[in-house]
């Protein structure tokens, strides 16, 4: 597997063990993508989770699936 690949195997497993609808490439590469802005500009790593915790919370009181445009918006 090259080293820009994703393996969703885990994840998914994550998310089917905790009731949870699986992410999407899209959504993985979005968030992904969130969690590199958040600790590259922040200069702290662990704001990274934290950040995509927030978008998280804030995207899952919509009634909607967030996509990746919504989460690329944070």
């Amino acid at each position: 597997m090259d080293e820009n690949e994703f393996d969703h195997t885990w994840i998914a497993a994550f998310a089917a063990t905790h009731g949870a609808t699986a992410l999407t490439s899209d959504q993985v590469d979005a968030l992904l993508s969130l969690a590199g802005r958040a600790a590259h500009q922040s200069g702290e790593r662990r704001n990274a989770p934290l950040s995509c915790f927030l978008a998280g919370l804030q995207l899952g009181a919509t009634a909607t699936a967030p996509t990746p445009e919504a989460i690329a918006g944070f």
